[in-house]
Formats: structure tokens, sequence, C-alpha cells
């Protein structure tokens, strides 16, 4: 079952230095990330999220590609690949994957000016070796769908002293 973990950080170098970590968890199968991310509110007030991929990316990649395809069939292959990669990019655009955007504006409203939090929606399948990893960078869990256990097993590891309600 996957699990909604946030957690708040005193800068954005330190949220993207453990997703980094946790990208290369997910790499030696230790863990599955479902989505990953960094929420930054920006000393001017405003809350920026660093998604780890790019919808309209992907979707212009797919809508070039399928596109190109298409177009041979008429002659055109670079035309296709125009009005595919457009198309594509429009709704990669409006789709959105992993944790609601809303959710993860309201978190970063909550975030004091110049911090950043860490979304993740995943699950472990080695635990330990997870909780080692991120150790070392701290953070406050703000907001968690694990068991009242796992919570304060994730707390602990992280040196935040906050008591699970």
């Amino acid at each position: 079952m996957n699990h909604l973990i946030a957690i708040a950080y005193d800068d954005v170098a330190t949220a993207e230095q453990v997703r980094r970590e946790l990208v290369q968890a997910t790499k030696e199968h230790l863990m599955e990330l479902e989505d990953a991310v960094v929420i930054e509110h920006r000393p001017d007030g405003k809350v920026k999220l660093h998604q780890a991929v790019s919808t309209a990316g992907m979707g212009a990649a797919g809508g070039a590609m399928w596109g190109g395809l298409i177009g041979l069939l008429f002659l055109a292959p670079f035309l296709g690949m125009a009005i595919g990669a457009a198309s594509g990019a429009a709704a990669g655009a409006v789709t959105d994957t992993g944790v609601d955007n809303s959710f993860m504006k309201e978190v970063g409203e909550r975030l004091k000016a110049g911090g950043a939090a860490l979304v993740l929606l995943g699950r472990a399948e080695a635990r330990d070796k997870v909780l080692e990893r991120v150790a070392p960078y701290g953070g406050e869990v703000i907001q968690t769908s694990l068991g009242k256990e796992d919570e304060e097993m994730l707390r602990a590891a992280l040196g935040d002293s906050a008591p699970v309600a």
C-alpha cells in the first residue's frame, strides 16, 4: 500500500538532496515512488512546486512520436510531429498524476518563508535501509498516512521529537 509522507526542511537544497537519495533508493529497488515533489515557500510568499517529472514534456515527446508516425502516412512527418508535440504538451500540462497539486500548495503555504518540504507518495520495501539514507538530513514530519508505529520510527530516524497524536 502506498503512503503519503510530507517532511519539512529548512531549505530547498536539502529537500532536493533527500529526493535524489530516494530516487537512488528506487533504482536500487529499496522502495517504489509514485511521486516525489519538492515544495518551496519562496521569501516573497509564493509557493513553487518542483515536480520530479514534467507531464507536459512527456506528453510533447509522446505526441511528437505519434504525430511523426501518422505524418508519414500523409508524407508530412515534420508537420505531424509538430502538431503531435503541441497537442501532447497541452494534454500533459493539464494531466495531474500522483499527489494532488492543491494539497501540495496548502502544505507550502504552511511552511516558513524560505523553507521547503518533500512530499512523497510510495512505499518502502526495505524501510531500515531507506531511513538510514535520509536520517542524516533531519527534517520535521508534517503529514503522513503511516501507522502510529511507523510514524514514530520515521520521526525518531529524522530526529523529530514531535509527539504522534
